[in-house]
């Protein structure tokens, strides 16, 4: 079939959203330790512990938080880049981390993913802002990317066979690595194929992170399915919640011999709830994950199908080993999110892909070294008798049998090739572009290193530097990083600290801006001792708010509440004239935790009204309202739609049940205790609008 078949066009997309305000300004710096604890129990084989929460510690310079939204929505334009064919439409929205939005099967009419209604942002993503729903590309670090709610470079690509696809592509600066994806949609195929090769051109290992995360409709049938055995879960036991190791469809450390009998009890510790088949996501009464072992398997795949054994399905070869499933669980507060997040009632369940056993398993990819796979997405339809089979090898041989019949291993690995050969291609144009940081690194490497030679995949052009990049590029064209008013974008790459530590060595290029930038990369290489000299050497230089506010987080780092006050109590005498919301949130947030109640009152009162009205500030103040004893007040404030409530964040619920515990002892005339929170729970619920708890309690 000729290649005409095949289009890639640019179109608008327009639905009800939230644009994004700007970038708090404010560094937000890793914990001493970059490792994470890991609760584990004794089911996890010991070859899984070795990295399990190595380098995934919370990061997130050198990028800086989107957390300026509101729910207040307006019809809002984006661009969409649309791969189409006889079978499938693809839409993509490369303003938004390149989310696939939407994947519309002609044959069956039928919508493949869970398309969001809206764009919301929400509190879910390491930067913070991040929307539901889609296909999301999450390169980097844990948790939702920083790109999910940022522009990617975008453009058109063609095959010499004339076919056209499309290309996404960035530089990741936590980790110093150029990425990209580009999207093939052959004639007449039933699949949608993503090639994805990532980049490390450094004489030095950089960690690495990559997971495919799938947005599939949740309906009461829905069965998740891929070819493993052995899954890693959240055991909610009695010492709290642990990763484990069990066999599906039952998550719990039951004898074999019960679970060959099907004698398996209905109750049971780390059982969801009161099931027992944990690949029906409706089954799970909170939310919870768990993550399939297929590593040896040549073509892994994970499938969501419906009671008629139809639905969505996703393989790759075998370097993108692993599966997961999450669920918001069919409890208040997972209801809300579904909602929160998609204004409608619009459930979904992720099935994702990833190259590490779980999120929590820390990955290295090797100096000067790429690595790359390729993914298929599309339509699938099985028997649906074999498909709901209680015998889990029965449903997964199903599975294996008809995809072998519609892709086999073989088929994907040779296409992996074809797309290899064609992936140093040149775009025909950019249709959007990303930031300027990739052509700023580009001209680094070129100067530092003029034998490093990146592939052509990545082009990007010196349009897309502007003023963020502008201070970097005299530090790198002159050697003096420029003296400004305000701080502006933050840079944590080793090669950039050394570069600005020469530059300083020079009293005359000391500014109080170079020595606060210094300052900042130092603690974000885990040098306090390095940080505290370069802040304070700011600070003689020309008195910040910037400054004396990071020496107050360092104070709270080495546990010295004093000197986090003072220093904080400096920054606010520079900075309560013109007020950020940030540091009026902070100031506010550590008056109130050293119980400076009446001084949080006041500062609250004297911000603009426009800033008093965020979300966090709002919460403040319905704390010192509590603790004040305005009970009406406090209802008042928290009865408002919250766009920044982080998953899993239960203030509000806190607030609302002391609230009605207090009330419950007043109508008594008995002192107020906890113990009469669940009673006041139980008689006054709390509304779907503050209840965004992930397990109730």
């Amino acid at each position: 079939m000729p290649t005409s078949t095949v289009t890639a066009t640019l179109q608008p997309y327009p639905l009800p959203g939230v644009r994004l305000g700007p970038e708090n300004p404010l560094p937000y710096f890793r914990p001493a330790n970059p490792h994470a604890s890991v609760p584990m129990l004794d089911s996890i084989r010991p070859d899984q512990r070795e990295t399990y929460g190595k380098n995934i510690a919370f990061r997130i310079l050198p990028y800086r938080n989107q957390d300026d939204y509101t729910r207040q929505k307006d019809l809002t334009t984006f661009q969409s880049v649309v791969l189409e064919n006889e079978h499938l439409k693809a839409t993509f929205l490369p303003e938004a981390g390149g989310r696939l939005v939407s994947l519309f099967d002609k044959p069956h009419q039928r919508e493949l993913l869970s398309r969001n209604p809206v764009f919301q942002p929400a509190n879910l993503a390491i930067r913070n802002a991040w929307f539901s729903g889609g296909i999301e590309w999450n390169m980097g670090h844990v948790g939702h990317s920083v790109f999910t709610c940022a522009p990617l470079f975008a453009g058109f690509l063609k095959a010499p066979d004339g076919m056209p696809g499309v290309r996404f592509y960035e530089y990741e600066r936590m980790h110093g690595l150029f990425w990209h994806i580009d999207f093939w949609l052959p004639p007449n195929s039933p699949f949608l194929f993503l090639y994805m090769r990532v980049v490390n051109p450094h004489v030095d290992e950089r960690p690495m992170y990559w997971w495919t995360n799938i947005a599939v409709p949740e309906i009461p049938d829905l069965r998740v399915l891929a070819p493993a055995t052995e899954v890693i879960y959240i055991d909610f036991g009695p010492k709290g919640a642990q990763f484990g190791m069990s066999e599906m469809p039952y998550l719990s450390s039951i004898p074999d011999q019960l679970k060959r009998e099907g004698r398996v009890p209905k109750h049971f510790p780390g059982c969801p709830g009161t099931y027992n088949d944990a690949s029906y996501p409706v089954n799970f009464s909170f939310a919870s994950e768990y993550f399939f072992q297929c590593e040896g398997v040549s073509r892994p795949w994970e499938a969501a199908l419906d009671g008629q054994g139809t639905g969505f399905i996703d393989c790759s070869t075998a370097r993108l080993a692993y599966r997961k499933m999450f669920c918001w669980g069919i409890h208040p507060g997972g209801r809300h999110w579904q909602q929160f997040l998609a204004d409608a009632d619009t459930c979904y369940v992720e099935i994702q892909g990833g190259l590490a056993p779980t999120q929590g398993h820390g990955l290295t990819l090797p100096a000067k070294t790429a690595w790359d796979w390729t993914q298929a997405f599309g339509y699938f339809e099985a028997d649906p008798k074999a498909i709901h089979s209680p015998d889990w090898s029965v449903a997964v041989s199903e599975v294996d049998r008809q995809l072998d019949r519609r892709l086999s291993s073989a088929q994907l690995q040779a296409l992996e090739k074809q797309f290899r050969l064609w992936s140093d291609q040149r775009m025909q144009a950019h249709v959007v572009l990303g930031s300027g940081w990739g052509a700023l690194e580009r001209k680094r490497l070129q100067q530092d290193f003029p034998e490093c030679d990146l592939p052509a995949a990545f082009e990007f052009p010196e349009a897309s530097m502007g003023n963020e990049q502008d201070p970097w590029l005299a530090l790198l064209q002159t050697g003096c990083f420029p003296k400004k008013e305000m701080p502006g974008e933050w840079m944590v790459q080793t090669e950039w600290m050394q570069r600005l530590e020469a530059g300083l060595q020079d009293e005359k290029n000391r500014n109080w801006l170079a020595c606060l930038h210094l300052g900042n990369m130092r603690l974000e290489h885990l040098d306090e001792a390095g940080a505290e000299q370069s802040w304070n050497l700011s600070l003689s230089l020309q008195p910040s708010v910037w400054a004396y506010r990071n020496l107050s987080v360092l104070a709270r780092r080495r546990n010295r509440p004093d000197d986090r006050m003072r220093f904080y109590r400096q920054a606010w005498a520079l900075h309560q004239d013109q007020p950020t919301r940030a540091v009026a949130e902070e100031w506010v947030e550590l008056l109130l935790e050293s119980k400076l109640v009446d001084e949080a009152r006041k500062v609250l009162q004297g911000l603009p009204e426009s800033i008093r009205n965020h979300d966090r500030l709002r919460i403040a103040a319905a704390r010192i309202a509590l603790a004040e004893g305005e009970f009406d007040e406090v209802e008042r404030l928290i009865d408002h739609d919250f766009a920044v409530i982080r998953e899993g964040e239960t203030a509000l619920t806190d607030l609302w049940r002391e609230v009605k515990a207090r009330r419950l002892a007043a109508e008594r005339g008995v002192p107020y205790t906890a113990e009469l929170i669940p009673e006041a729970m139980k008689r006054y619920p709390p509304s779907s609008r503050i209840d965004f708890r992930l397990v109730n309690h």
